[in-house]
């Protein structure tokens, strides 16, 4: 149930989800700042995953934080979240106003360059509360983010901005993957914080 009303946006897909963009919701000032803060404060560990029965460290950094300390399994491997910083509870709750949606958890990525990215993959984990919003905040350099429905095939694109919010709900997770496509093209970080609902019984 939304808190407040939803900021009317188009829809990016064209059928079994919804995906809206809200462009830069911080100014270019706000967003470095934030940037700032979050890549000296936030407590960084390379991801870890289990890939045809090989243990994988990644380049890409992660962090798990929340409302209390959640679980959360993916690629094999479960994180137990830390308690919101500040600023991260000051973003969440900006974030809600955005959307109307609530969030009682985030997982930040941190890609030190354009060479580090994230294959085709949907947030569909049983911890996650099924078709409940994801917001998605992006801070550092621009970076290209692509989605691709599971039957169809059909491809959809956008540039992701320093500042801006991607908020994906309803049925995307069923029925599209997503992705942040590596690129030599990119030089410096970016980090993305995708703030998500968790059951609160796990």
């Amino acid at each position: 149930m939304s808190l407040f009303p939803v900021d009317q946006k188009k829809n990016l897909l064209s059928k079994g989800g919804e995906v809206y963009y809200y462009d830069k919701i911080y100014d270019n000032i706000k967003s470095q700042s934030l940037f700032d803060i979050l890549f000296a404060s936030i407590q960084w560990k390379n991801d870890e995953a289990w890939m045809f029965g090989k243990h994988i460290i990644t380049k890409r950094k992660v962090a798990w934080y929340g409302d209390i300390k959640f679980k959360y399994t993916y690629s094999k491997v479960t994180k137990e979240a830390l308690l919101w910083t500040p600023e991260l509870k000051e973003i969440r709750d900006f974030v809600t106003e955005k959307t109307g949606s609530y969030y009682n958890a985030c997982l930040l990525n941190l890609y030190h360059s354009g060479e580090e990215g994230m294959a085709w993959h949907s947030d569909d984990e049983k911890e996650l509360v099924r078709t409940a919003s994801i917001a998605s905040i992006s801070l550092g350099v621009e970076r290209r983010f692509s989605f691709k429905h599971k039957t169809t095939g059909e491809v959809v694109s956008l540039p992701l901005a320093a500042g801006s919010l991607l908020e994906m709900k309803g049925e995307t997770q069923l029925n599209w993957l997503h992705r942040l496509p590596p690129t030599k093209k990119v030089l410096h970080p970016r980090i993305n914080l995708t703030f998500r609902l968790m059951a609160t019984k796990q």
